[in-house]
This record gives C-alpha cells, sequence and structure tokens, in this order.
C-alpha cells in the first residue's frame, strides 16, 4: 500500500479513493528505493513519499486534499495516512544536513536522517499545540480563526513556545488571543493532527476573568455561547475539537 504525496494532496483512485499499488508507482517513475516505509517492522507493507509538485495524476487516479478524505477513509486508515504524510514531509525537507548541507542517509533501525560528514540526526518533526475550551457558567467560548482553512467556530488554539510547559502555553495563548484569564485546567485528551506535523493536547478551562480582547491577526471572531443561543457551525467530529465543543455543548444544543 503506497502513500504518493504531492505537498498536502494524496494520489487516490479517482472513484474509489483506492491508494495506488507498486505497479502504477514504478509507471510514474517512483523507484521503490524512493518510497520510505511508514513502520519500522519487517514486512510491512506500507510506503510513503512525496513527489514533485508538478506532476500529474495518470489517468483514473487523482490527487486530493488530505483533508477531503475525512469521511471517506475510516479512522484507522485516516491515521495511517496522516503518519504516512508527515514521514514523507519530514523525508522531503531533510534530504540534507542542516548544519553542513552534505547529502542525508537514511538510519535503517529508526526513524533517523544522520549526516556522515558531521553527525547531525533528524527525526520526524513534532510540534506540540494546546487546545482549550473555556467554560464560563452555562455558557462555552468559542473562535473563528482569521487564517482557518474553513469558517467554523472552534476551541482557541496555539503552538508551544521553547520553554514553556503546555500548561503555560494555554495561559499564554489565551491571553494574547483574547484578553482573558483561566483557571482551573482539565486535561481533556490528545490527537495527532498531521497539518503539517501537529500532536494536539486539549483542554478545558474554566473562566477567571477579562473582557473578550481579540487578537485580530489570528482571531476573526469570540464570543461566549449559551442556552438560547443560536448553534453556529462548529468544528467536525474528525478533530479532537470537535469532540470537545460536543461533551460540553451548553443545555438545549445538538450536534450532528
Amino acid at each position: 500500500m503506497n502513500f504518493v504525496f504531492r505537498r498536502d494532496e494524496l494520489l487516490v483512485e479517482a472513484s474509489s479513493s483506492v491508494l495506488p499499488d507498486t505497479a502504477l508507482c514504478e509507471r510514474i517513475g517512483l523507484a521503490a528505493a524512493a518510497l520510505q516505509p511508514v513502520w519500522m517492522e519487517t514486512g510491512s507493507p506500507y510506503r510513503t513519499v512525496c513527489v514533485d509538485p508538478g506532476l500529474e495524476a495518470p489517468e483514473g487516479y487523482a490527487f486530493k486534499k488530505l483533508r477531503s478524505l475525512f469521511g471517506v477513509f475510516d479512522d484507522e486508515s485516516m491515521a495511517l495516512a496522516g503518519r504516512a504524510y508527515q514521514i514523507a514531509e519530514w523525508a522531503r525537507t531533510h534530504r540534507f544536513c542542516g548544519a553542513c548541507g552534505t547529502p542525508a542517509e537514511r538510519v535503517t533501525h529508526e526513524f533517523c536522517l544522520r549526516c556522515p560528514a558531521c553527525g547531525l540526526s533528524a527525526y520526524p518533526r513534532i510540534s506540540p499545540a494546546m487546545m482549550v475550551l473555556i467554560r464560563k457558567g452555562d455558557s462555552i467560548l468559542l473562535a473563528r480563526h482569521a487564517n482557518g482553512p474553513a469558517a467554523r467556530y472552534t476551541a482557541l488554539a496555539g503552538f508551544v513556545e521553547p520553554g514553556e510547559s503546555i500548561e503555560q502555553t494555554v495561559h499564554r495563548e489565551v491571553y494574547e488571543e483574547v484578553g482573558l484569564k483561566v483557571g482551573n485546567l482539565q486535561y481533556f485528551g490528545s490527537q495527532p493532527w498531521p497539518f503539517p506535523h501537529s500532536l494536539m493536547v486539549a483542554f478545558t478551562a474554566d473562566y477567571v476573568s477579562g473582557d473578550i480582547r481579540i487578537q485580530e491577526d489570528e482571531i476573526a471572531d469570540a464570543r461566549w455561547f449559551g442556552p438560547g443561543d443560536e448553534m453556529p457551525d462548529i468544528a467536525a467530529r474528525i478533530s479532537i475539537a470537535g469532540w470537545m465543543i460536543r461533551a460540553n455543548l451548553p443545555v438545549g444544543w445538538t450536534a450532528p
């Protein structure tokens, strides 16, 4: 089973979304050596690769946005595709040593690209990010991100910065994005999110003080939603934001 990515698009059979086999990969010029293993286990059939952005899909196939395959692939297949995308991107962006520019060599027993000249090792990148749903009585705070791929309301989120704990990130991001202070952080769950290489760590929190003041370059809108308010278009169930919001819906709301 081969995952062939063109940037964030995955090559699949146009009508069935079946992945290409080895014969098709060879037909479009992908040598077996170019394909990276998705798992280290001996005999695993999964391989992944990033191809040139100008490559056209062969007849009967199409490059489809990875996000568009949510709901087409089952959860297990989608998680596998996400892993494959992150490994393919790691291999594409670490072909050369970041310190001296020497072509990197693949280490056989682990996911590592190592420089034969200076010994620098590069592992698949994982970027931790926090997500937080703030509660105030019977209401929850939902925001619409200025640069989000969809105009949906969701929980606040932000990447961990050097030297921060995940809890410190929650407090900093909440204050920066909406001007609020929060407390009583409670861990909700986590989710790998391959856009492009995040690990989302989700919390709920209680409002402590402040008035909403949005950071306009990050947030298009943020407000409290409670019983009696019209329900906005919220994050889909495929994301941990969608799970968390649905687990904390105001009284009277029913989400699909």
